[in-house]
């Protein structure tokens, strides 16, 4: 029980180390990095605490190497599943009962200690198992985990401090319980940080959960359970199964004590798990909370008075860091006439620079697509862009996977508003671009309100401010994260919560107190000092 009303430590977004050639730091992170390539990772299921081995191991390879085995993790199947549910209900009392302070704890300390000992360690594993660069394993499975660990503490105590009016004799109050049952986290390779926070920020609340992380990112998610561990999580309190997706939604979604899921992944697979829990919805207990983000088709607007050097570098890195793996990635963008031959210009002398290669070497700005499938859907948009008769492929283009996945930034030209890859979400580093006539600017508008299911990220580019605030009214649902002059990507906790809506997801932003709002359930307490000893009112007389 708490005898204080406790403040948090002071919260500001984790400093993102340069990692600059030579520098102690990117020689310490590539050491780490080189340990882990020689190590053979052994990766269990962590089910009430326990390390939970099977007869089943699943070898991990690297997407920069898919013939370099450093690891594997042991398979689960439905058995396992039920433990991991009985494992949470069984310590659902005790965590709801713990204090508040003592939840904020654990979670800051594993903020702490990922900004320090397990630094190199998440960013190294994330390399390792997404292909990420320095950069991007630094902004992501560090800092924007640490973010999320640390700022969602400071959002929790934020939440629980809303309280309503009272009148005079009466207090009012209200407590944030949580959700009665288990929850579900179902989490997406491309992101360390979005892997963590899904089931960290539900257990804050006071939530049991069971976690099925993706099979693409076993190595960085086992990183993350030895941290929460030595945070000192109690056991049961997160469960990390390595299971069947669909056998494992169907067995999850049917249980009566299912009580809320947090998904990131593909739109397909949050609709499937949508239905499923309709279908159910007269078993539960109560209604479930459903929080998922899904798939995006981002979009660049670029006014004719828009910077040519902005315009190129935001497309550039937004398109094409992490291999454009990104669910805010700008894979569209709309060009006028007149600025569009020196874009591409620009654009061409920046993509010939850009390395292409392992992690291991941090001057390499591009690496590896996750996997075999992923290698060869970007190779098919981009050969039938070669054979097609309104679009061409006119930077880059080129793939190799003789020893990894290795797909080369592409830019594809379209005189198709509708052609598939300006339309279609790739999840790959491939650009296409549009071109229209300046005059047709308002008809371009509409055309990016409309051309795709998505609304995730977009972003304006513009010098004129009535352009911009024409934009910004024309393309008010087109996206859940909107940016002016700046690339689509980069979210930071605290500054822009992320989401969107239409089939991007529930636009429950992640990074915000909005989020960590679903995953309570709100008591309303009235508590009267002087009782009334008659039921006569005044009108009575």
């Amino acid at each position: 029980m708490s005898k204080a009303i406790s403040r948090v430590p002071a919260i500001a977004n984790e400093p993102v180390k340069s990692y600059a050639p030579g520098s102690d730091e990117v020689k310490s992170l590539i050491a780490t990095y080189k340990k882990l390539w020689k190590e053979k990772a052994e990766i269990p299921m962590i089910i009430g605490g326990k390390e939970v081995k099977t007869d089943k191991k699943i070898q991990l390879s690297s997407p920069q190497d898919h013939q370099h085995d450093f690891g594997f993790y042991y398979e689960g199947d439905m058995s396992h599943v039920d433990s991991a549910i009985e494992s949470a209900l069984a310590a659902k009392a005790k965590w709801n009962a713990l204090g508040w302070e003592q939840r904020a704890a654990i979670f800051l300390k594993a903020a702490d200690l990922l900004a320090g000992p397990y630094r190199d360690t998440i960013n190294a594993a994330t390399m390792i198992g997404q292909s990420k660069n320095v950069h991007q394993a630094e902004i992501d499975s560090a800092c924007e985990f640490i973010d999320f660990l640390r700022f969602n503490v400071e959002f929790m105590t934020d939440l629980y401090a809303d309280q309503p009016i009272s009148e005079k004799g009466i207090w009012n109050r209200v407590e944030y319980r949580p959700l009665e049952g288990f929850c579900f986290a179902v989490t997406p390779f491309n992101f360390t940080a979005i892997s963590g926070n899904l089931p960290a920020c539900m257990a804050l609340m006071g939530n049991v959960v069971v976690w099925k992380p993706s099979d693409k990112q076993v190595f960085s998610a086992k990183v993350i359970m030895d941290v929460l561990k030595e945070a000192g999580l109690p056991d049961g309190v997160i469960n990390m199964i390595f299971t069947d997706g669909k056998e494992t939604a169907e067995k999850v979604l049917a249980h009566p004590d299912f009580a809320g899921l947090h998904f990131t992944g593909s739109t397909k697979v949050f609709q499937g798990m949508w239905k499923m829990i309709g279908d159910n919805i007269h078993n539960y207990k109560s209604y479930p909370r459903i929080v998922g983000e899904t798939g995006g088709k981002d979009f660049v607007m670029v006014h004719p008075s828009a910077n040519v050097e902005a315009v190129a570098t935001g497309l550039v890195r937004g398109a094409f860091e992490y291999q454009g793996q990104k669910c805010s990635a700008a894979s569209r963008a709309y060009i006028p006439r007149s600025l569009w031959d020196d874009v591409k210009a620009v654009m061409e002398a920046q993509i010939k620079t850009i390395k292409i290669g392992s992690p291991e070497d941090p001057s390499n700005f591009v690496n590896a697509v996750i996997d075999k499938n992923s290698f060869e859907k970007c190779k098919g948009y981009i050969d039938r862009a070669n054979a097609a008769s309104d679009a061409s492929v006119i930077i880059g283009g080129q793939y190799d996977d003789k020893k990894g996945w290795f797909v080369h930034p592409t830019v594809i030209e379209t005189s198709n508003p509708s052609y598939e890859s300006i339309v279609e979400e790739i999840f790959g580093p491939i650009l296409t671009v549009y071109v229209y006539e300046d005059e047709k600017w308002n008809d371009t508008l509409k055309l990016v309100d409309t051309s795709t299911q998505y609304s995730l990220t977009g972003s304006i580019f513009a010098q004129d401010r009535y352009a911009i605030d024409e934009a910004y009214k024309a393309l008010e649902n087109a996206s859940g994260n909107f940016y002016i002059n700046d690339k689509p990507t980069g979210a930071v906790v605290g500054q822009q919560p992320f989401g969107g809506s239409r089939a991007s997801g529930t636009n429950d932003k992640a990074g915000s107190k909005m989020n960590l709002l679903r995953w309570v359930s709100v008591r309303s307490i009235k508590e009267t000092f002087v009782s009334p000893k008659d039921y006569k009112y005044p009108y009575l007389g």
